[in-house]
């Protein structure tokens, strides 16, 4: 059996898997496929070497079939399809005795705090599992968690059917919030740079467009009869981002920050003054999430296939990471980690 392992310095190496027996209250996955994240490429670049002990294996989009499990595992059984929902929270921090262990205070994310599964084998808590149904292939399976992020962020965006949203950022998240919003019944527009994934975006369905090439301040008032957004989700983590975001929304309207900015932005505090605006933090995703994402997969009615730009072997996971650097025409590249799982 195989393992990818981040050896620190861009490098992957190609080692062993060492089957882990699934402990109480554990499973034992074969994992089928792992797709790549921002978060992988953090790591590939060597800004989170905090938190990952070299060598590890990383990875944590996933989809695979239980192989065993540990004693006191109700519900789930060897032989069934299954995703995980990657955190591991303490059950004892304030956060989560408020109910909120999602963003647990010692919240350890499963794949970067603690093995991953870019590997044929993987042994995970019990509680992390979401049982997938017969009718949804494991490789779009393996879109379900970021799907349940793009679910959570619209949850906690609270868009209603006729609401105007824009997405600042066409990316895989920012493309998956516009197919969630736009299955609310939302109006939505995309604003992003790269080329191809304006193209992408169109073939989605999506209404994407450069906001280099038009005023989308502008489009955005005069389509709205000189209101402006009801929801802006900021995707991109960019300067640019941080500045337009504010500039969108109508009076009393909601931004929420999906991006990750690894250093402070500038933000026009007068207009959240001015127009009395809510900025909502979106970090991860619930169980709840996840069952909805499961859910929209499943149904068919979002073209996820169509994200997926390339299917590698786990053999050449250095590589794609390397590929996926800076965005060009890549959206969602997909690791098949072991030949022996069913599709």
């Amino acid at each position: 059996m195989r393992a990818a392992f981040y050896e620190g310095h861009e490098t992957i190496s190609l080692g062993q898997c060492v089957p882990v027996p699934p402990a109480a209250g554990q499973a034992q996955i074969r994992v089928s496929h792992c797709g790549i994240y921002g978060t992988d490429l953090h790591i590939f670049h060597g800004k989170m070497d905090h938190r990952v002990k070299m060598p590890q294996v990383i990875g944590h989009e996933m989809s695979g079939v239980i192989a065993a499990v540990g004693q006191d595992v109700a519900g789930f059984a060897p032989g069934d399809r299954v995703t995980v929902r990657p955190l591991d929270h303490c059950g004892d921090c304030p956060a989560c005795r408020a109910g909120h262990s999602h963003i647990c205070q010692r919240l350890k994310f499963i794949g970067i705090d603690s093995p991953g599964a870019f590997q044929e084998t993987w042994t995970v808590p019990a509680h992390t599992l979401h049982r997938l149904p017969d009718s949804l292939s494991l490789r779009e399976a393996a879109l379900i968690e970021p799907l349940a992020v793009a679910c959570h962020d619209v949850r906690l965006g609270q868009v209603k059917a006729g609401e105007y949203v824009v997405v600042q950022g066409g990316g895989p998240i920012g493309a998956l919030v516009a197919m969630v919003a736009a299955q609310a019944g939302a109006r939505v527009l995309v604003s992003e740079i790269n080329s191809f994934r304006l193209q992408l975006a169109a073939r989605l369905g999506l209404r994407a467009l450069d906001p280099n090439q038009i005023d989308l301040v502008e489009l955005v008032t005069q389509e709205t009869g000189g209101a402006g957004a009801d929801v802006v989700f900021e995707v991109t983590g960019s300067a640019a981002g941080a500045e337009m975001m504010t500039r969108l929304p109508r009076t009393r309207g909601r931004m929420v920050m999906v991006a990750i900015y690894s250093q402070p932005a500038k933000v026009d505090l007068f207009r959240f003054f001015w127009r009395e605006l809510k900025l909502i933090g979106a970090r991860v995703y619930e169980p709840e999430d996840f069952e909805a994402a499961i859910r929209l997969a499943a149904s068919g009615v979002m073209p996820l296939a169509a994200l997926i730009t390339r299917v590698c072997d786990l053999s050449e996971l250095g590589a794609a990471l390397g590929g996926a650097t800076g965005g060009g025409e890549v959206m969602k590249i997909l690791v098949r980690c072991s030949e022996e799982v069913e599709q």
